[in-house]
């Protein structure tokens, strides 16, 4: 609850200082994005590499968030965030709850915005970490380069060219998931948060996260000792074959269970919710995770 309220304190002074600049003057004209470059922010940096892949040249492109020392969830956006956000033309929010900051930021400004959780359907509630999906990682491509569409209509043609090359690559993405998913369907997994579900359901995993684990880490609130003996007892009787762990969120009651992984000789799979600075784009990041995803299913088969 406190956490709630400290991010409604800032988003609040956030539109604030918004409306302010907003009233000293608003982004470029669709005229001059036209002749130049498009001015894009995304709050996040795995949907900032989107937007760069798919507008090229053509776009400039700024992501607020860009590192995994960085909690989305508590964001406080800066004035100089705030100031980006006005400029820009097109922003790329994810949604979902994720990143309510920019979303409510976004409203105050005349940019086309683009909401990754909106464009597939999924709404405040559901799982935030919309990225690892590949439904909405298309939906979200798609919906961008209509944007851009949009903002400079002369460019069409390129931005076209833009979304084929992405699709291209994303299509051999897929490939790749199909192919672990042949030897991954029906494998159970447990997860410490639930950072990577959309990924693990696309490669057929089965997630058998004791309920009330998983209800209390969904809710930030505090798992109660039954709820850990349970998923420790759990990966000591072999139910649980593979576990997944955000390294972001690493507690002492986190440790216990990846302890417990360990002695059980369990495959532990470890990520981040923001893109690594390692990775140029979040295709290459699904790939490197498809790739430790499949080297732990191997060592639980």
């Amino acid at each position: 609850m406190k956490r709630m309220v400290q991010r409604a304190v800032a988003v609040v002074a956030a539109i604030t200082m918004l409306s302010a600049l907003g009233a000293c003057g608003g982004g470029q004209s669709a005229d001059g994005s036209a002749k130049g470059t498009i001015n894009v922010v995304a709050s996040v940096n795995q949907w900032g590499t989107v937007a760069k892949a798919l507008g090229g040249g053509n776009v400039n492109v700024t992501s607020i968030i860009n590192s995994t020392n960085v909690e989305a969830h508590d964001y406080e956006p800066t004035t100089a965030d705030i100031a980006k956000l006005q400029k820009a033309q097109v922003i790329v929010v994810n949604g979902a709850g994720y990143d309510s900051w920019a979303v409510k930021a976004a409203k105050s400004t005349n940019a086309d915005v683009v909401n990754a959780a909106e464009v597939s359907g999924k709404k405040s509630g559901d799982n935030p970490h919309v990225w690892f999906s590949a439904q909405v990682r298309e939906d979200t491509a798609k919906a961008i380069a209509a944007a851009y569409k949009k903002v400079a209509p002369s460019k069409a043609d390129d931005f076209d060219k833009l979304y084929e090359q992405w699709q291209s690559k994303e299509n051999d993405l897929m490939k790749r998931i199909a192919e672990v998913k042949k030897s991954a369907d029906g494998l159970t997994y447990a997860a410490t948060e639930s950072v990577a579900d959309y990924l693990a359901n696309d490669l057929g995993l089965k997630d058998v996260t004791p309920t009330g684990y998983a209800q209390a880490t969904a809710n930030e609130s505090e798992p109660t000792p039954t709820d850990i003996r349970q998923f420790t007892d759990a990966l000591e009787s072999g139910e649980i074959k593979l576990l997944v762990v955000n390294t972001q969120e690493e507690t002492d009651l986190t440790g216990k269970i990846t302890d417990a992984a360990k002695s059980a000789n369990v495959p532990i799979v470890e990520l981040t919710e923001q893109m690594p600075d390692k990775y140029d784009s979040l295709t290459a990041w699904m790939e490197g995770l498809i790739d430790e995803f499949s080297a732990a299913i191997q060592k639980a088969g």
